[in-house]
């Protein structure tokens, strides 16, 4: 103990605000280090009311901040002091079933449960050779992914569709049916009206029971939308490390990137592909990579990217595909035709499902896949009427296949299948017709 109060820092750092430009505020002092944060007293006065900062960047002798909240109380030669330290949050089990802000605090006004540990929001990736490798299955409730796109324990997905294809609908899903011990949502960008929503009806009471929530909606600054999705990240990481299998869903890594690149543009940074600035493809592995498995427990990751005009190369959901260990496309054109999920399995993959899955389970679901392209490729001469029956056994099974098929990979909001009784019927769809 007397060793630790003589390695206490008892000085405390002051600055003066000398600039403001948008949402950029530049201060002479006080010495600090990027990703620190400063408390802005409004009016010079110690006890006064505060706005909370954070360091990011330096120009010739001034340091650069950006407010975690608005700014209207700030002027110049507001004191500025730094803690020294980058953001902490509080974290532990009492927290399962609350909604939170990117700082860590209850929405609904209440204070924070006692007993909780403290953990930075920014973390390293674990190591690559510490990370185990993925064995095992990880039931999510929904027939389509768990029989076609099989997932396992610790993997990492991406959900990639346009807007009102169905991403939050489908997360509720996984949320209320999965096997995982625990949920951790980020809602990141989200407009307001839809978190209640989500988490009422999407959600709904039993996936909230074992859920803890952090939302940052649009109308939050650029930097409390980034928080959002890594004081999520870090509070999956902490159960990861008390042995549990946590379920990570994130919603939406665009929204994230677009925020990194307001700050970006914000302290200089030139804009690269579409606008985006280099420090948006820097943050996401940064971000993508904490998940996964360690040597005490796993975090399987769920992240949505939004694709605009639903252009499935556009830069982040590029640079977000090769990361991550597998994609699940959503397809407006089946959206548009009833099907829910509207999972397009022919243009996703889960890349770990050779190594999950029994023979039997793969063979099935590769020739299930085969007999939605042969149909696909053929839909144009049948339903013109130029294909002749008997032409082709392949094309004949085909058509006989397809309504079934596309029966198989429907499912109810509120239907709950076992991941067996996917992998069975699967099967019996592809030796009998039938499931």
């Amino acid at each position: 103990m007397l060793t630790k109060i003589d390695h206490v820092d008892t000085f405390k750092r002051y600055g003066k605000v000398k600039k403001v430009v948008g949402l950029m505020i530049e201060s002479q002092g006080p010495e600090s280090a990027i990703g620190d944060v400063c408390y802005i007293y409004t009016n010079g006065k110690e006890k006064d009311v505060y706005i909370q900062a954070e360091v990011i960047g330096f120009k010739d002798e001034m340091v650069i901040l950006m407010p975690y909240t608005n700014i209207n109380d700030i002027a110049p030669g507001s004191l500025v002091e730094s803690l020294g330290k980058p953001l902490e949050i509080k974290v532990g089990p009492p927290l399962i079933g609350k909604v939170l802000d990117s700082m860590g605090q209850p929405m609904d006004g209440s204070s924070l449960p006692k007993a909780l540990g403290t953990v930075l929001t920014e973390q390293q990736p674990p190591n690559p050779l510490s990370r185990p490798p993925i064995d095992e299955r990880l039931e999510v409730g929904v027939r389509a992914i768990d029989s076609m796109l099989t997932v396992g324990k610790g993997q990492r997905i991406g959900i990639f569709a346009g807007s009102g294809v169905g991403k939050s609908t489908l997360l509720g899903m996984i949320a209320r049916n999965t096997k995982a011990d625990l949920n951790v949502i980020a809602l990141v960008g989200e407009r307001g009206r839809e978190v209640r929503e989500f988490i009422e009806r999407d959600l709904g009471p039993e996936g909230r029971a074992r859920t803890i929530v952090v939302a940052a909606t649009s109308d939050q600054p650029a930097l409390m939308r980034i928080k959002g999705a890594f004081t999520a990240t870090a509070i999956a990481e902490y159960f990861r490390d008390k042995g549990l299998n946590v379920m990570l869903m994130m919603d939406s890594v665009t929204r994230v990137a677009m925020a990194q690149r307001e700050i970006g543009l914000a302290v200089g940074e030139p804009p690269a592909t579409k606008g985006y600035t280099p420090s948006v493809f820097a943050i996401m592995p940064k971000l993508l990579e904490r998940t996964g498995t360690n040597h005490k427990g796993t975090i399987t990751a769920f992240y949505t990217v939004l694709v605009d005009g639903d252009d499935m190369n556009e830069p982040i959901a590029d640079a977000v595909r090769g990361i991550l260990d597998g994609h699940i496309v959503l397809d407006r054109a089946l959206a548009n035709k009833g099907q829910f999920p509207a999972i397009n399995v022919l243009k996703s993959v889960s890349r770990l499902m050779g190594h999950l899955a029994s023979n039997e389970h793969k063979a099935s679901a590769a020739d299930i896949r085969n007999l939605l392209s042969t149909y696909l490729n053929s839909e144009d001469l049948i339903n013109i009427g130029a294909y002749k029956k008997g032409s082709s056994p392949e094309i004949d099974r085909a058509i006989q296949y397809y309504p079934k098929i596309l029966s198989f990979l429907k499912q109810q909001t509120d239907e709950k299948i076992s991941l067996e009784e996917s992998i069975q019927s699967l099967i019996q769809l592809s030796e009998k017709g039938e499931w």
